[in-house]
């Protein structure tokens, strides 16, 4: 029988990239909805994994399966490399977090900006799920306008050293150079061994 891994996510842009990143993996993944988990969990801490810890945690004790969250962001040198952990709820609104980025930043000269993730994988134990944090972070900077329609939330006006954003690579371009993508990839070899379990 096929192992299974949870996306411990309900975001659907997530999921969609997440379901690509591990398609190599021999699991089963599935998502929140398809097990009818509807777990709402709080993100209050200043880190980037904590708050990723704290979902794939919540995740594996509800499902008793291999969960993975993550929690990503955005950092500008512009708003002294914020948003970060707060990137989600910073560009929520009328726009999008595109647009909002984007005004924010009209006057700004200096554009440089990294996209960050930490990945939690938390896996079942007796107690207390047990929690593995990997990093992946992508270098950039803020275009001066959004461009592509590949992608979601920043994806459009994060510009890459190569001149184009996140949303007008091709998908598998996108997942083997983004934030996401590399820290699925500092994780892949680890997931294998916890599924070969």
């Amino acid at each position: 029988m096929t192992a299974r891994l949870l996306i411990a996510t309900t975001n659907r842009g997530k999921q969609a990239e997440f379901r690509r990143l591990l398609a190599e993996l021999p699991a089963t993944v599935v998502t929140p909805d398809e097990l009818g988990l509807a777990l709402e969990v709080e993100e209050p801490y200043d880190t980037y994994a904590e708050n990723a810890a704290a979902k794939a945690r919540a995740f594996c004790r509800a499902s008793g399966l291999l969960s993975l969250a993550d929690d990503s962001g955005i950092e500008v040198a512009a708003l002294d490399w914020g948003p970060g952990v707060r990137s989600a709820r910073w560009g929520s609104g009328p726009g999008g977090q595109a647009d909002r980025l984007g005004r924010a930043l009209v006057d700004a000269d200096d554009r440089r900006a990294r996209m960050v993730c930490s990945l939690a994988v938390a896996r079942p134990d007796a107690a207390e799920p047990i929690v593995e944090i990997f990093n992946g972070v992508v270098e950039g900077a803020i275009a001066r306008e959004p461009r592509g329609a590949n992608g979601f939330g920043y994806d459009p006006i994060f510009l890459l050293p190569s001149g184009m954003t996140t949303a007008e690579l091709p998908e598998g371009e996108k997942d083997r150079i983004s934030h996401r993508g590399r820290a699925v990839a500092a994780a892949s070899a680890r997931l294998r061994e916890l599924l070969a379990d």
